[in-house]
């Protein structure tokens, strides 16, 4: 089969490499339906080292279930399955406790040489608590919106959770990507009353307006800080979703925080301490986060996309086949494209 390979820097290739095959009884296997580049997928575009053997890329992905372990329960052959970005048994008690993300068999899809989902088909270990069927046809009209589950509406919705978005709050976005977008979704689905995107480019501005955005803050620094705390009666938001992973966006977010407030950070961390430690202290600010339990919301979040409430899929705004890959990295990583989905 086919599949994308990351070699180094800007360095994407398209190659043949062996069909995956069921190697343990709680394994199954699916055809990939549909599947995306994220943006955390370029910072090992831009800085990973030259590699001889690569790293095969892609964690978020809608599949076709084809072959299925011999221990495999709750899934069969013909099933489409939402694959979210992290395996889990779904047994474990951090399981039970909807943190999947912590599960003691915890691996991350496409990272540390597990085989990626912007392929022709992948291994899915631990099929029954990872994989989430869907009541769809593999060419549904939702194929967008659903493929958000696997990752970026789920982490949206996350910053959403820790930052304690309730209705009447008053919040900020930091990160005008698609997770950022979606974390005006969840916002705005949560009952925010207020919703400060922060973020510079008119394509994403538009779509975050178009999403539940009421005010937009293009200004960085101190600016930024200076703006937010204006617009808000000068007390700063509630509450603040961190979706870019800088130690500069996350001292944005701490400081446009009012005390009392919270601050969800989603944007896998590029920094090795926290920021402004003394201001957060002071205000006490609550700042939590990390990878999202996306397999843990879809039971929420999945009847808003169904009926229509939410149209997550919207972040995407160029679709290619696995040859075109290597471009979408590039139209990534140059924004022309916000989020680009991959149809095998």
């Amino acid at each position: 089969m086919r599949a994308t390979i990351m070699y180094g820097t800007h360095d994407v290739r398209i190659e043949n490499v062996p069909d995956p095959s069921i190697v343990e009884p709680t394994d199954a296997i699916i055809r990939v339906v549909r599947a995306c580049i994220c943006g955390s997928d370029l910072w090992p575009y831009n800085d990973m080292p030259s590699s001889e053997t690569g790293q095969s890329m892609g964690h978020e992905a809608i599949g076709l279930v084809t072959d299925v372990g011999s221990d495999v329960r709750t899934l069969k052959p013909g099933q489409v399955v939402v694959m979210p970005f992290a395996i889990s048994d779904g047994t474990c008690e951090f399981c039970h406790e909807g943190l999947p993300t912590a599960c003691v068999h915890v691996g991350f899809i496409g990272n540390n040489g597990i085989p990626g989902a912007q392929a022709e088909a992948v291994r899915i270990p631990y099929a029954d608590g990872t994989l989430y069927p869907l009541e769809v046809g593999e060419d549904d009209a939702l194929m967008p919106s659903l493929l958000t589950l696997s990752d970026v509406m789920g982490t949206g919705h996350h910053a959403a959770v820790v930052a304690r978005v309730r209705p009447g709050h008053r919040v900020a976005v930091v990160g005008d990507g698609a997770v950022g977008l979606c974390g005006v979704i969840a916002a705005k689905r949560l009952g925010a009353e207020q919703i400060i995107i922060m973020g510079r480019r008119p394509d994403r501005i538009a779509l975050a307006r178009e999403c539940g955005a009421t005010d937009v803050v293009s200004e960085r620094g101190a600016a930024a800080v200076e703006r937010v705390v204006e617009l808000t009666g000068g007390h700063g938001v509630h509450s603040v979703l961190e979706c870019v992973g800088t130690g500069d966006a996350t001292l944005t977010a701490i400081e446009v925080a009012r005390p009392g407030g919270a601050v969800g950070r989603v944007g896998v961390p590029h920094y090795e301490a926290i920021p402004a430690a003394q201001p957060s202290f002071y205000k006490n600010v609550t700042v939590g986060g990390g990878p999202a339990p996306v397999r843990a919301y879809i039971d929420e979040l999945l009847p808003d996309i169904v009926e229509g409430r939410i149209e997550p899929g919207r972040v995407f705004d160029r679709t290619v086949d696995l040859d075109g890959v290597p471009d979408g990295y590039r139209a990534m990583n140059d924004r022309e494209s916000i989020k680009v989905m991959v149809k095998p």
